[in-house]
């Protein structure tokens, strides 16, 4: 008996070892495998859902085996070989009836007010419209006169091609940086109005506690005040298709004041140099990620073109913008040597519009017909992408300039 006795005791202090081991990994801020703490009140409280909820779990996992390898061990045959001959106990019934409803209602209680919070998007001071495409997302400062996309850094795009020949591991923050981050002012409550184009796609930034679909033709509302400056990353979290992967989500939050001088800079369409992208775990991010007024001669992120701005440009110009555009925009569905997917996406090597008129090609980009329109880019930039198409992979179209392209916008 006291050898069966000393088993038992080691069993148990198995499990609780396995648990203990476990809560280590899980209680590690952005290692391991746990939800990051976040750097807003309401992923605060998530995280200290996540792990009351997972304390309780882990007492019950240590009673319920603890008993299951106590009973086992103990009441083997051997030791027992005439089993108990009761049926029920009302007592045991009532008790394993309450006291894992009153489980349930503990943690019911503190859920329940922090999903009623986390809805409650009264009080907004900024209004940011997010639309998912295939496989980009739009941001748009409602009220503020401010919009434009956000797509896969074309570093991170030209690595992933086949035959590439680049090793990813060479890419900054390969596959989530993209070329247009969002950027929000820290301390200010700003709502998502969340819908798509296209497909059902997910908009999640896990250091900020948002995750809202985004649904065609419906709008969901959610909201984040976020407490430090920094980068946080995140994905589209609902398979959207065949590059869902591809569509990360890149948020860099200001100081009130830098974020004031950034908007201001984009409402007057001029350059603006944010800093470099900070680590994505909210512990690893520095103070301040400022946006600074770019330094003379350094290359920055340009406001969109217009037609009047772009002027004519030679063909060397063109072809080189327009193989950027072609990237980050084209090159998913009709491949980097133009050569398609059949059947669902022809080749523009040889094809009809990229041989044709430059008029049916243009209005075949504003229209998307069996492919997404791409009237949101510039005028430049749907120049440059054309003049590109037409003069690739062995075509022989003309050049296009953003006046024609302008010229064709209605």
């Amino acid at each position: 008996m006291a050898k069966m006795g000393w088993m038992a005791r080691a069993a148990l202090v198995s499990v609780l070892l396995a648990a203990s081991g476990a809560a280590s990994a899980y209680t590690t801020t952005g290692n391991g495998w746990n939800t990051p703490q976040g750097v807003t009140e309401i992923s605060a409280k998530v995280y200290d859902l996540h792990l009351l909820i997972f304390w309780v779990c882990v007492a019950i996992g240590v009673l319920v085996f603890g008993a299951m390898t106590y009973s086992i061990v103990m009441h083997r045959r051997s030791v027992h070989p005439k089993p108990a001959d009761f049926h029920e106990s009302t007592t045991v019934e009532i008790v394993w009836t309450v006291i894992p409803f009153l489980i349930l209602i503990g943690m019911a209680i503190p859920a329940a007010g922090t999903l009623i919070k986390m809805e409650d998007t009264r009080g907004a001071e900024l209004s940011v419209k997010v639309t998912g495409y295939q496989w980009k997302w739009q941001y748009e400062y409602l009220d503020q006169g401010v919009g434009f996309f956000s797509t896969l850094h074309p570093d991170s795009n030209k690595a992933r091609q086949v035959g590439s020949g680049i090793d990813p591991t060479t890419v900054p923050n390969y596959l989530v940086e993209v070329d247009e981050p969002l950027v929000l002012p820290v301390g200010k409550k700003v709502r998502f109005l969340i819908t798509a184009n296209d497909v059902i796609h997910a908009w999640w930034v896990p250091d900020l506690a948002v995750k809202k679909d985004a649904i065609p033709g419906y709008v969901n509302e959610v909201w984040t005040k976020i407490d430090k400056p920094g980068t946080y990353r995140g994905v589209c979290a609902e398979l959207c298709g065949r590059d869902h992967g591809f569509m990360p989500i890149v948020v860099v939050a200001l100081p009130e004041e830098e974020f004031g001088k950034w908007l201001e800079a984009r409402k007057a369409g001029q350059p603006y140099r944010l800093a470099a992208a900070a680590p994505t775990q909210a512990a690893d991010v520095p103070p301040a990620a400022a946006a600074q007024p770019a330094p003379a001669g350094e290359q920055v992120a340009a406001a969109p073109a217009t037609a009047a701005s772009a002027g004519e440009l030679s063909k060397a110009e063109l072809m080189a913008k327009g193989e950027q555009v072609y990237k980050a925009n084209c090159a998913a569905c009709h491949q980097a040597n133009g050569a398609g997917m059949a059947p669902t996406f022809p080749p523009l090597a040889g094809s009809k519009m990229a041989n044709g008129p430059a008029e049916a090609h243009i209005a075949q980009m504003f229209t998307g017909k069996m492919m997404p329109s791409f009237r949101h880019l510039s005028d430049a930039d749907l120049a440059a992408v054309a003049t590109y198409e037409r003069n690739s992979w062995g075509n022989t179209g003309s050049i296009v300039q953003p006046a024609q392209v302008a010229a064709l916008r209605k």
